[in-house]
């Protein structure tokens, strides 16, 4: 099929493969599939200029409307007739939409049937990016090729989920289609989404190859699913698309995922890793990566690959490549950038051969174990190292750890040798203990205090006492989000966390690839700015629902606790009294009793010591029982007297019978000036159980 606008001719395709080779003529240009498009997001190849990117014969790259509608602007490029002459490139350039970059500002972006809303990075000035705005734009670049504008979601999201977005990246592309004017030489891509759901995949195929469109991408890949996800999806979705239409993976990957990718039929693909990687010091080969900080490579003086005529490898050796990254010297990110993009052109450009002389399998299967190579398997011998250690282990007075117990990864007071959830998986034990417990699907739309300003309902306030490794704090955001999803409206969500030392939540974020509950960006971003906010989940907000999450550090017994919100809830979750015991004293369970002055609360804790409860009952607490997790059978649960949302079995004669005979009825180590106190304590306790019979057990409320 002949397009307007761009011309596909399908030249060979692989047997035993579905790997095809092509070539694209676009105003008057060629370019030869399958290809590589290096990314110049800002009109520029980062640490290249355009002479080396024509030096090694890149045909087109990949500029993003995103961050060009910020800046330069749109009257830029009207200026200067669009960004070739703009950037005096004379190859071909594509320009992402930026649904992905959108998607990217998960909690600061909100998006509508019209389109998207955001702040600039730039300047703060709010920004709506919409379909045809989009496209207003990409004509004001003269990109060669267009892209629509998607909505990309993480591809672990439900079905109902994905569809929702498809459906509008559906609608919008459409509107991209009519936005384009008749006289417009440039080509437009759709965009087929459907997370991993192939009936969702087969769905949007569909609908968009029955709209004039020069060609398809395939999006919302390389988003949270499994290396096999990706490949299997690919695979699916490339015989639904026209095989006269060129076919382009966005934002995949490594050479490895390059390869399984055109055995699949992908003719195009972007990828920011030559660049990345060469900026850390690690360059691509066919025997794998050669990473350049190894101190094996100090004396080394063979080129980097002897197999590559790039004039990084011609002209420098290893040591002194390993010199330049080891100094963080511009110029070694430079050449190992020049070298990385050189390789992925000559690695396409092998592929395409080996399709026309139909022996692409045999390529394939040489190719697919050599491009996962590390090091150790380079033709140049280098010195064995030892086994790769998780580093860093340890930061200030903790180690990062893996459980004996659980077989989970955690954190370990290093001097008492007390570990962070240790008898069971951390995440489990956070939802069970804290997340369910909170009644959620009952808490976030009870009605709260009104607003004296707006009559709104107040938000629901948690007081995460103990910030740690932030799995009690993740386990609600996680619940939250979840039922805002559901749901739509509901209450707004403060999260208040108090620290005095952050350098367990940095030693996770460290090694954040074994911590699932981090991989939100919540946790990253409270430990820069104090502070991460949401405008809800699905990007889609209804009312007022949010979730605004805050970080105080300081010793928190010392706080002024009337200067915060009042809490709904309190998540009580220091180390033991061992490591803190003015944490868990009279004074403090007092203070926050206290705010039940001004609202009414439940504590939640995993302690279930004889010492801690009693504590809590003579604060004024009413003590119950809290759901078990792990090696424990029972944790505690505390409320206020009056506050009825959260009915549970409150400790009763038996327990107090235990207590009666024990020989710690009260924390020793704890206010020691409190001791004289303990024998009126005592008759206090004595005296609930005695005259108060709702202490046996709770009514339902």
């Amino acid at each position: 099929m002949t397009h307007k606008r761009l011309k596909f001719t399908l030249q060979a395709e692989a047997s035993s493969s579905m790997a095809r080779a092509g070539r694209i003529d676009l105003r008057g240009q060629v370019i030869e599939t399958p290809i590589f498009m290096p990314v110049g997001t800002h009109a520029c190849v980062r640490h290249l200029h355009h002479s080396r990117l024509e030096q090694i014969s890149v045909p087109i790259i990949l500029g993003n409307t995103f961050h060009l509608l910020q800046r330069p602007g749109i009257e830029v490029f009207k200026q200067w007739g669009g960004i070739h002459q703009f950037m005096n490139w004379k190859g071909l350039v594509l320009t992402d939409s930026g649904g992905f970059q959108i998607f990217s500002l998960s909690d600061q972006r909100r998006m509508t049937e019209e389109g998207a809303k955001f702040k600039s990075y730039y300047d703060g000035s709010d920004i709506f990016l919409s379909p045809e705005k989009s496209i207003e734009m990409q004509g004001a670049i003269n990109s060669d090729i267009m892209m629509v504008l998607d909505e990309c979601v993480p591809s672990t999201v439900d079905e109902a989920e994905a569809k929702r977005a498809m459906d509008l990246t559906h609608r919008w592309a459409k509107r991209s289609l009519d936005a384009r004017t008749e006289e417009s030489t440039q080509a437009l891509f759709a965009i087929v989404q459907g997370a991993i759901f192939p009936n969702l995949r087969r769905e949007s195929a569909k609908a968009l190859t029955d709209m004039p469109f020069d060609g398809f991408a395939i999006g919302g890949l390389a988003v949270g699913e499994s290396k096999g996800e990706r490949e299997a999806m690919t695979e699916f979705v490339t015989p639904l698309l026209p095989k006269e239409s060129p076919r382009y993976l966005m934002g995949v990957g490594t050479p490895i995922d390059l390869l399984e990718a055109v055995h699949r039929g992908v003719d195009m693909f972007d990828c920011i890793l030559p660049g990345a990687l060469g900026e850390q010091g690690v360059a691509f080969s066919y025997n794998g990566k050669i990473k350049l900080k190894r101190a094996s490579y100090k004396f080394d003086s063979a080129p980097l690959d002897e197999s590559c005529d790039c004039d990084t490898c011609k002209m420098h050796s290893r040591s002194y490549l390993h010199h330049l990254i080891k100094g963080e010297e511009t110029v070694g990110k430079t050449l190992l950038t020049q070298h990385n993009i050189h390789f992925y052109l000559r690695l396409m450009r092998d592929m395409r051969k080996a399709i026309l002389e139909n022996r692409f399998l045999a390529f394939y299967n040489e190719y697919k174990s050599r491009l996962v190579a590390d090091d150790e398997k380079h033709p140049i011998k280098v010195p064995k190292t030892k086994p790769k250690r998780l580093r860093p282990t340890i930061r200030g007075a903790y180690q990062f750890v893996k459980s004996e117990k659980s077989q989970c990864y955690s954190i370990k007071h290093i001097e008492s040798g007390e570990v962070m959830h240790s008898s069971n998986d951390p995440s489990e034990e956070a939802q069970k203990l804290y997340a369910d417990q909170s009644r959620f699907e009952l808490s976030l739309f009870a009605k709260g205090l009104a607003d004296t300003a707006t009559q709104a309902p107040s938000p629901l306030v948690i007081w995460d006492v103990g910030l740690g490794a932030a799995f009690n704090a993740m386990s609600a955001i996680r619940n939250i989000e979840k039922i805002q999803i559901q749901n739509g409206e509901a209450r707004s969500v403060k999260i208040i966390s108090f620290e005095n030392d952050l350098d367990p939540l940095k030693l996770c974020l460290q090694n954040h690839s074994k911590m699932k509950h981090l991989w939100h960006p919540g946790p990253a971003e409270l430990v820069e700015k104090n502070q991460w906010r949401s405008l809800g989940a699905d990007g889609n907000l209804k009312g007022n629902s949010k979730i605004d999450w805050q970080l105080i550090l300081g010793d928190f017994e010392t706080l002024n606790l009337e200067d915060y919100p009042a809490p709904d809830l309190i998540y009580f979750d220091p180390f033991s009294s061992k490591v803190n015991s003015s944490l868990w004293s009279i004074t403090l369970f007092e203070k926050l009793f206290e705010l039940s002055k001004i609202k009414n609360h439940a504590l939640m804790t995993y302690s279930a010591s004889t010492a801690i409860r009693s504590l809590l009952m003579v604060a004024g607490y009413e003590v119950g029982k809290g759901s078990g997790t792990g090696l424990k059978e029972e944790t505690t649960i505390a409320r206020t007297p009056d506050f009825a949302l959260f009915p549970f079995d409150l400790l009763d004669d038996e327990w107090f019978g235990r207590w009666q005979r024990s020989s710690a009825k009260f924390p020793n180590a704890s206010d020691p000036i409190h001791i004289p106190l303990w024998p009126q304590w005592e008759e206090k306790i004595r005296k609930r159980f005695s005259s108060v019979k709702s202490f046996v057990k709770s009514s339902v409320i």
